[in-house]
């Protein structure tokens, strides 16, 4: 029998709060209906205390249960001067403040409004410093990896490092609180080519992760230990774990900004494991404004591919390429112009296959982004691709090596940076490793020999070097060219 008013709303209030420790979220949902219910009941001057402890609970549940209306409309309700003016705790307002902060940015995250979720988590973290409250400011920074994708990989990096440097200064280290960093550091280092680095602390994401944890950040982890798999060519275990992401999404009441990659990533496997019949079955499914995404028009792409229709694929890849379908950051867009690149050449267009790779790489440069290339197989295009036609060489060096298997060194030598060659002397420097004399480099790259000469000493003085040879070990350093470059 349930005590009315106050009491059976505290009552309630309990067994809600002991359901989302354990995951039984909808007898949480139930308990907190309940606990409303005794709430209309209840003294006025316990009723908006009761009022702020069910939002904040239902701010829980919403965001455990990947509801983000739910969670916009609690954040509001937590924020209103009613509210924070009815508590008289200063401190109770900041902690609500803070939590509130923190699932705003959470639901702006996976919605890919990372401008907005990044300011509310720095604003989350900072508050969360200055009441004293390390644990909520560490949750705040622990999400801060992925929001900070929108300026570079590097600074998401950074700030995954940051969360997890606070959070094992803590004794926090294999804590759910730490999981999206550990994942969000992890799937980075995927996507940069360093899957050995990345995989160590996808391994610490799965060991702090809970089966019952918010489900973006369980998504999250799915893709990126898919994307390891892809890495390692275990395309059996990438399917296994994009098929537990897409369940995971189905089990989201609003729409993960991830889902399309997902869904499309999902499709290109079945396409390459050879389940064409499974790949337009899940094509046909998806929901409309999902399918009109360019992660899987480039899906589409790889199920024509697979056909033997190039001319098809080109064709669903026009609205990415023309800027037409919407894309989750430029990894997208990479993977677009490596699937045209290969149609191409299908298609015995060497040029346009060339122009398509080049593109890639300018596009990937950036960031590094090393997986799309490891995804679409892009080995045999990049190594057909004449040296001197690309101005991206360095990054062409480390994407080969990683298709060949080799690691990244992580320890390269710093070196002063020589001022940037322009794409013409670039052209050149890709035949000084040779025998070729400068005549013999003007006609190959139908220059003047007074314009090589031109090139050859500009390239000597940005490298600050004597002689050609000298020129060539700099380059080499700088990763400019391969230690066994050679100019097709």
């Amino acid at each position: 029998m349930w005590a009315p008013g106050a009491a059976g709303a505290d009552v309630a209030l309990v067994y809600a709060t002991q359901d989302l420790v354990h995951g039984r979220l909808d007898d949480a949902a139930a308990h907190l209906e309940l606990a409303e219910r005794h709430t209309m009941t209840a003294p006025a001057d316990r009723r908006y205390r009761l009022r702020v402890a069910i939002a904040v609970l239902k701010l829980q549940l919403a965001t455990r249960r990947g509801h983000f209306a739910s969670v916009v409309r609690q954040v509001r309700f937590l924020s209103t001067p009613l509210v924070t003016e009815s508590s008289g705790d200063v401190a109770v307002d900041s902690d609500l403040r803070a939590f509130a902060l923190l699932n705003l940015g959470i639901v702006e995250s996976w919605s890919l409004n990372l401008a907005d979720a990044e300011r509310h988590l720095l604003d989350g973290a900072t508050l969360a410093r200055t009441i004293g409250r390390p644990y909520l400011e560490v949750a705040c920074l622990a999400r801060l990896g992925f929001a900070s994708k929108r300026h570079s990989f590097a600074r998401s990096r950074a700030r995954s490092e940051e969360a997890i440097a606070m959070a094992d200064w803590q004794g926090w280290g294999s804590d759910t609180v730490l999981a999206p960093a550990l994942a969000s550091l992890g799937g980075t280092l995927v996507w940069t080519g360093e899957a050995d680095e990345g995989e160590r602390w996808l391994e610490r994401a799965a060991n702090a992760s809970h089966p019952d944890a918010e489900p973006g950040t369980r998504l999250l982890l799915q893709l990126a230990t898919a994307m390891l798999h892809v890495s390692r060519g275990k395309l059996r275990a990438a399917l296994e774990e994009l098929s537990a992401a897409e369940r995971t999404q189905s089990l989201m009441i609003g729409e993960h900004a991830l889902s399309a990659q997902v869904s499309g990533w999902a499709i290109t496997t079945k396409a390459r494991f050879g389940m064409l019949d499974d790949a337009r079955a899940s094509l046909a499914a998806l929901p409309a404004e999902r399918a009109r995404s360019g992660e899987i028009c480039n899906a589409y792409a790889v199920l024509r591919l697979t056909e033997g229709n190039p001319a098809s694929a080109l064709t669903a890849l026009g609205p990415v390429l023309e800027g037409d379908a919407p894309v989750i950051y430029a990894f997208t867009l990479v993977e677009a112009h490596l699937l045209a690149a290969r149609a191409h050449v299908e298609l015995a267009d060497r040029r346009a296959a060339n122009a398509a790779i080049e593109r890639a790489l300018a596009l990937a440069e950036p960031d590094r982004l090393i997986f799309p290339f490891v995804m679409t197989g892009s080995r045999d295009l990049l190594e057909s691709l004449p040296r001197h036609e690309t101005a991206h060489g360095a990054l062409l060096i480390d994407i080969l090596d990683v298709l060949r298997g080799a690691s990244i060194a992580k320890d390269r030598p710093v070196l002063p940076p020589a001022e940037e060659l322009t794409p013409t002397e670039l052209r050149v420097l890709r035949f000084l490793p040779t025998n070729m004399s400068r005549t013999e480099i003007a006609r190959e790259l139908y220059l003047s020999v007074n314009t090589v000469n031109t090139h050859v000493r500009s390239i000597y003085a940005k490298l600050d070097a004597r002689d050609r040879s000298t020129a060539v070990e700099r380059a080499r350093e700088l990763r400019l060219i391969a230690s066994s470059s050679f100019a097709h």
